[in-house]
């Protein structure tokens, strides 16, 4: 069978995509999940007198804590299915990757298991994150310099 006939075969059956669909899921779950986050926020300034900077920290840790919890009971990735980016892109997101790798290698033991793969995915972020900004620094320090 030549290519390109295979190919034609391939893409009428593929399934479609719903662009506008999952974009719409993405951009309400993820304005859901800012709502959320600020909400979460304006309780704990009111119910417990933090300043906004402790009662985003104690949100933060909250999502995390709430991520790694969905993962862990297999909640999370049939969250992201429906909600895609807008679950994804925030901090939960890379909860989830950090959760999703322990629980995988956990039968390999604490240190060839979970020390050696929890960071799989999460160590890439983190490496061009540090890398990222370490680069726009620099460009601010000398725009600083050059411009006063």
């Amino acid at each position: 069978m030549r290519n390109t006939k295979y190919d034609k075969i391939a893409d009428h059956h593929k399934a479609k995509e719903n662009r506008l669909g999952h974009f719409l899921a993405a951009f309400l779950s993820g304005g859901v999940v800012g709502a959320l986050g600020e909400g979460t926020i304006e309780i704990l300034c009111f119910f417990f007198s933090l300043s906004r900077s402790d009662a985003s920290v104690f949100m933060i840790t909250l999502f995390i804590f709430l991520a790694c919890l969905l993962t862990a009971f297999g909640y999370f990735d049939k969250m992201v299915h429906f909600c895609r980016c807008g679950l994804i892109i925030p901090i939960t997101g890379f909860a989830h990757s950090m959760m999703s790798s322990t629980l995988d290698y956990k039968e390999e033991g604490l240190i060839y298991g979970i020390g050696s793969n929890m960071f799989k995915l999460a160590g890439s972020v983190i490496l061009y994150g540090v890398v990222s900004a370490w680069f726009f620094g620099l460009i601010r320090y000398v725009l600083e310099v050059v411009f006063g």
